[in-house]
């Protein structure tokens, strides 16, 4: 007991202003106790900073690494230097040994994703089986979901490899994460939805599209997955064209009930290729875009979860009272931050936006084009796509990566916003790539996360990793 008081009455006595010495690996380290502490009251450090021996405590691990780190808890940044000396993964071991990783990510984090000042950052790829067949970018925790092959890899947000499994299938063509180590999976060549958790590599679950009464439905294959708060959904097509959405439970991964069962034999019917959940409206939204010898076709189609109805869709070509027959949409995305709905026209290559919260049969406002400068003339690509994030439309038109940023207006109280808002001369055009860049091959898929854009191209090994420069200041004004 006496002992135990007088050790309390030296821990009172350590102020935040007083030295420490660490021998860290051999090197010896000086510093004071309120430096240690800003780790955070739980990390190794700071209960060394309580000890009130005058020797140097000493600590086996790289002094190198842990000079960079003491630099991070004196002015919470990392020395310019330790980026080239020491590798991502090198700084997180060391910071997970001492317990401030939480440092170490603020430190190591990105700013925000500005397209009109992004660039090239880095390229992920995968060891083996290096062309990417799909990806799911989570915005959640910035990870990297990486389908090469019949692999699944992992990447954190610090884009350093976690993990990789081998699925029993050959080629992974959709990939979504449903869970915190789950993932769903499906392929082009071989039916089913699949589940691996990838903590263990194990298939933990298997969701086929069957039905007794109709001989058709077997071997249906998986097009397009999207996660959901207490269910997923996943988009199957049979060998005969028959298609469907079906709703599975992730606590069972079963399905559970149908949406929009289809015939597949028009335009009107195709498969859905593309799916998103809109959590603000609790709906299901559904893309199918067909490309043929007279030009592209499709529909996007909104459903109740819950009831399985069509709550809203609308399909191209349209009527002929539609301001842009003929020029169907090649690629639809939702932003979820704005609740609005961006397409992008596939023989003039414009760009249209519609308020998701006031859909009518004919929605679209169409962008007009301010930018005098822009190397692009007009018209579509053969390929087109695009995809939302961060209140901005980031489009790729072959190999070429193009943003469209909204303006910053000035505030107001007009009761009529929406209206307002959604306007042709709403977002500006810039370019992100140089020349060379859209030399590497045509752009596949784009998504966003962590404040970072990644992006693949056709058969082309890895991911881009496209982020904004730190010291840079630019903003958009009306």
């Amino acid at each position: 007991m006496e002992n135990s008081t007088t050790n309390d009455a030296q821990r009172t006595t350590i102020q935040t202003g007083d030295r420490i010495k660490l021998n860290v690996g051999g090197k010896l380290f000086e510093t004071t106790v309120s430096t240690l502490r800003s780790g955070g009251p739980d990390s190794l450090l700071s209960a060394l900073s309580n000890r009130s021996t005058n020797n140097p405590v000493f600590i086996d691990r790289d002094p190198e690494i842990f000079s960079a780190l003491l630099s991070l808890l004196r002015s919470n940044r990392l020395p310019s230097t330790s980026k080239t000396r020491f590798t991502n993964q090198e700084l997180i071991d060391e910071a997970l040994y001492y317990g401030i990783e939480s440092n170490l990510r603020s430190s190591l984090a990105t700013c925000h994703l500005n397209g009109i000042d992004a660039s090239l950052f880095t390229t992920i790829r995968p060891s083996s089986d290096g062309v990417v067949t799909d990806f799911n970018a989570v915005d959640s925790d910035g990870s990297v979901w990486v389908a090469h092959g019949g692999q699944v890899s992992v990447y954190d947000w610090s884009l350093a490899h976690s993990e990789t499994v081998r699925t029993h299938l050959d080629y992974i063509s959709e990939i979504k994460k449903v869970g915190p180590e789950l993932c769903g999976v499906g392929s082009e060549f071989e039916s089913g939805l699949h589940f691996y958790n990838l903590a263990n590599g194990r298939r933990v679950g298997s969701v086929e599209w069957t039905d007794p009464s109709d001989p058709r439905i077997y071997k249906a294959k998986v097009n397009a997955i999207v996660d959901s708060p207490g269910s997923c959904f996943a988009s199957f097509e049979c060998q005969h064209r028959e298609n469907v959405v079906l709703c599975i439970d992730k606590s069972t991964l079963r399905a559970v009930h149908e949406l929009g069962r289809q015939s597949g034999n028009s335009a009107k019917s195709t498969v859905v290729g593309k799916l998103t959940f809109l959590s603000e409206i609790n709906v299901v939204a559904g893309v199918s875009v067909t490309a043929g010898a007279f030009g592209y076709s499709g529909y996007v189609r909104l459903w109740d979860p819950r009831s399985g109805h069509v709550v809203w869709e609308a399909n191209e070509p349209g009527s002929g009272r539609s301001s842009r027959f003929g020029d169907s949409f090649a690629d639809v995305d939702f932003d979820l931050e704005d609740m609005t709905m961006f397409k992008i026209c596939s023989k003039s290559g414009d760009l249209a936006v519609a308020d998701v919260r006031k859909l009518s049969d004919d929605p679209w406002v169409y962008l007009e084009e301010k930018n005098p400068c822009m190397r692009h003339g007009g018209g579509g690509s053969s390929s087109l796509n695009i995809h939302c994030y961060r209140k901005q439309v980031f489009v790729g038109r072959g190999g070429e990566l193009e943003v469209w940023s909204r303006m910053a207006e000035k505030e107001s109280g007009d009761v009529e916003e929406r209206e307002r808002v959604l306007h042709e001369g709403l977002y500006r055009r810039n370019y992100m790539d140089k020349v060379e860049d859209k030399e590497r091959g045509i752009i596949k898929k784009i998504e966003g996360a962590g404040d970072r854009l990644f992006v693949t191209r056709e058969d082309v090994e890895g991911i881009e990793v496209w982020q904004s420069s730190q010291f840079s200041g630019a903003v958009l004004n009306l």
